[in-house]
């Protein structure tokens, strides 16, 4: 968390408030993110312009007329666009003035994120953080012949290799856990013992999910807000995620709960096999 439909609605928020506008200030509170914000680049920053909010896989690339700004919001982070009177929360680490009369605030509390300024010449898909993801699931390049290719004389369990960001980008815990409920697929079987025809059947629930929880804003278990200050809604529809020991909701046996590669899943084990 948040994972790609937080930072998509994040960037979806954000992108008709701040582009066009122009960087007057920059307050640096805190420099010891996940990789460090400079204290160098505020004279480089002050007086860009911000072109465009754009997305690949969890990071939100914010153009600029001098560089790029590389921006992930850790495990708990957001980015925020607010008054300047908002009162400061107490891990807001950076706060970008802007001439439209807003602030973008960049609030993380683990500091697991990171905001990187990128030099003009530098191509954000380039950066060592982005060269070697894999495809976009929303793309045309995504598709269950892509995962089916991935995953021959893989050993390990599908869902590990579906949260591989080599493999898909931007599926993460939660929604690697509903798409394969969707899908009918076991999250612990191997990844090299599944059949094209329900790798198609799992590249398609992967787009559903994440294309409804875009849609409801992403999903708020603790305090992801969105580039508006707004949770998300996703949670309230969840089918197996946090649910253990629940009900089914379609055949009505509880829903089981395993650690697999470290991370809480949940799945029923009469519908996925």
């Amino acid at each position: 968390m948040p994972e790609l439909p937080e930072v998509e609605t994040t960037r979806r928020g954000l992108a008709p408030l701040i582009s066009g506008t122009t960087l007057t200030g920059i307050s640096v509170r805190e420099t010891r993110l996940r990789w460090p914000f400079e204290r160098a680049w505020t004279p480089l920053l002050t007086g860009q312009m911000i072109l465009s909010v754009e997305r690949r896989a969890k990071y939100l690339i914010i153009r600029l007329t001098q560089g790029t700004l590389l921006v992930h919001l850790g495990m708990s982070g957001n980015l925020r666009c607010v008054s300047p009177d908002t009162p400061l929360k107490p891990h807001d680490h950076l706060e970008f003035v802007l001439d439209n009369g807003l602030n973008l605030r960049y609030h993380d509390p683990r500091r697991f994120g990171c905001v990187i300024y990128l030099p003009p010449g530098t191509r954000p898909d380039t950066h060592p953080l982005l060269a070697h993801l894999g495809p976009e699931p929303l793309s045309p390049e995504f598709s269950g012949q892509h995962l089916f290719e991935r995953s021959r004389g893989r050993k390990t369990a599908v869902k590990t290799f579906l949260m591989d960001q080599q493999n898909v980008v931007g599926v993460g815990n939660i929604y690697a856990s509903e798409a394969l409920y969707g899908a009918g697929i076991r999250p612990d079987r191997p990844a090299g013992r599944i059949s094209l025809a329900r790798y198609e059947r799992l590249a398609n629930e992967v787009r559903k999910t994440l294309q409804r929880a875009i849609e409801q804003g992403g999903t708020t278990l603790r305090d992801f807000v969105g580039g508006d200050g707004q949770p998300g809604y996703f949670q309230q529809t969840l089918q197996v995620y946090g649910r253990g020991g629940e009900p089914c909701l379609h055949c009505g046996a509880p829903i089981h709960q395993a650690t697999i590669g470290q991370r809480s899943s949940f799945f029923c084990t009469a519908c996925q096999r």
